[in-house]
């Protein structure tokens, strides 16, 4: 027997209407990449994202072609997102930090009818587009067009705001996001209408991003690292004011806008929240408004979390996903048990990537894909299934990272605690065996992190005779700070096992980070992998 309720289609589209018809005049503000602040509210999106699917329509895009996208967190960027999902084609998010021949390799890949970009990008599009085999145009986000670009407001103006979106099945095709391809070649992750509403309705619970129409959220996660987070579906969901910060994303204009615009809830990588709390350090600054953060990306360093709760009196949620899993998977709210907790045990416990949303499925494995205990001790593969998880890649590279019951292998190294908490140690290709045991390089990191000399730190495995592998710490020091190797390492003693104990420190001006703000540790590997062992 069935139920006897409607069959509404979950289309991403139906998010903006419903944004535009109950929360209209809730701003959507920009920090232009022109400069200055521009200011709209969802019922102009709304209107201009009909403009943009009409437009599109009359310049042949058909249902299921890709529409790709370079640019900024902007709100044009914005409505263009939905107004290619309400056409039935799908948006796809080009990455402007991946190396040109990467960017030319995953728009062939995807077969890109048309390139929307910010002009800051310019210069890398006239590179890329001889090469970009199926692009047949180019729409400028912002200024003006020429012989072979068309300029964006010129190119909605052809379009009909009273479009009519189109229905189809929810299950449709909606955007494309490719992997980073810090392990092989990137491989897309085709998400649909369904996958994206039921992930934006699982990441907006009250234990997860609590998303409110009171609050103003800032997404500083970029649009093309795994939807902002799912920030760009729950804040019109939820009709929450929106705060798009351009590409200005230093701690000096992530501040300004944090302040002036009175923003209540964000997100980034770490790296991007070092360099605001370095600002603050510098400057003396506050944070009235701000009430909470999330952070994702790459483990949190425990002086993040401290500096943010202690000092600014910010809350601090811990998250882990990949673009796999459209992207969150587990959120470090505490639970009402951790709750109970002292502070310094609560702090712990947001240090883990934290519990899984309503949706997500997880267990460990060893690697005879054993299902081992979640107990907080045994540590193994991570695996992972639900319905915004990725069940194949676009085309169908990399098809052995998921098994005939549905689980996607994630790659990462992890524990499965009692509590409902999980805590990655490591990627599984940078975890350090060390005489048969593992060593968790995350969490000699996070800890060397908390030297109040230290920018950031890594920690790679390099080649011993006897041990196989020993560890090797990789710093940056803040401006103007000194210390020695000797120093550093001793501050680590007694705050992690004596085995764990790198056998070298040494100092470098930069570390090398992936597209989406992860350290490249194949590059350390490569660039310091042959020192002699200590």
């Amino acid at each position: 027997m069935l139920g006897l309720m409607q069959d509404w289609p979950l289309l991403v589209h139906k998010i903006l209407d419903h944004a535009a018809l109950y929360h209209g005049d809730r701003e959507v503000v920009t920090r232009s990449v022109e400069g200055p602040i521009h200011r709209t509210n969802y019922r102009e999106i709304r209107r201009r994202a009909a403009r943009t699917a009409s437009a599109l329509e009359k310049i042949g895009v058909r249902f299921g072609d890709r529409v790709a996208t370079l640019g900024s967190n902007t709100w044009r960027h914005l409505e263009a997102w939905y107004g290619i999902a309400g056409m039935g084609a799908v948006y796809h998010t080009l990455n402007p930090r991946l190396f040109p021949d990467q960017i030319v390799y995953i728009a062939n890949h995807a077969e890109d009818r048309v390139l929307f970009f910010d002009p800051t990008f310019a210069a890398l599009v006239s590179e890329i587009a001889p090469r970009l085999t199926t692009v047949k145009h180019f729409v400028a986000l912002s200024g003006t067009g020429s012989a072979h670009v068309i300029a964006y407001e010129a190119f909605i103006a052809n379009g009909d705001e009273d479009y009519s979106w189109k229905t189809f099945d929810e299950h449709t095709a909606c955007g494309l996001c490719y992997t980073s391809g810090t392990t092989g070649i990137p491989k897309g992750v085709l998400y649909s209408h369904r996958s994206n509403v039921l992930h934006a309705f699982m990441a907006s619970q009250p234990d997860a991003m609590a998303l409110r129409n009171a609050d103003t959220v800032m997404p500083v996660a970029p649009m093309y690292h795994a939807n902002a987070w799912a920030i760009a579906f729950i804040a019109p969901m939820t009709g929450a004011r929106l705060v798009m910060p351009g590409p200005k994303l230093d701690g000096a204009s992530i501040y300004e806008l944090l302040e002036t615009e009175r923003v209540t809830v964000t997100a980034a990588v770490p790296t991007v929240w070092l360099s605001l709390l370095h600002y603050l350090e510098e400057t003396g600054k506050e944070l009235p408004h701000l009430k909470r953060v999330l952070i994702g990306g790459s483990a949190c360093p425990r002086a993040i979390i401290e500096r943010f709760e202690t000092r600014y009196d910010v809350d601090v949620v811990h998250a882990w996903g990949m673009t796999e899993m459209s992207p969150l998977g587990t959120l470090g709210s505490l639970t009402a048990a951790a709750s109970e907790l002292s502070r310094e045990e609560q702090i712990a416990h947001k240090l883990k990537q934290g519990h899984p949303l309503f949706g997500v499925e997880m267990k460990i494995v060893d690697d005879s894909d054993r299902e081992l205990p979640r107990n907080g001790e045994a540590f193994g593969r991570l695996k992972v299934r639900g319905p915004a998880v990725a069940k194949g890649y676009f085309r169908g590279e990399g098809q052995d990272a998921f098994d005939d019951s549905g689980w996607f292998d994630t790659g990462d190294v992890a524990t499965l605690g009692a509590d409902g908490y999980m805590t990655i140690t490591d990627r599984a290709k940078d975890v350090i065996k060390s005489g048969g045991e593992w060593i968790s390089s995350i969490e000699i990191e996070n800890i060397a992190v908390g030297h109040n000399a230290v920018a950031e730190a890594a920690v790679i495995g390099i080649p011993h005779p006897k041990w196989d592998e020993r560890p090797l710490l990789i710093v940056v020091l803040k401006p103007g700070q000194t210390i020695t190797s000797a120093e550093l390492l001793q501050y680590l003693e007694g705050k992690i096992a004596k085995w764990w104990m790198p056998d070298d420190a040494i100092f470098v001006n930069e570390i090398p980070h992936t597209a989406t703000g992860k350290i490249q540790k194949t590059v350390l590997r490569e660039r310091y992998g042959k020192r002699n062992p200590g």
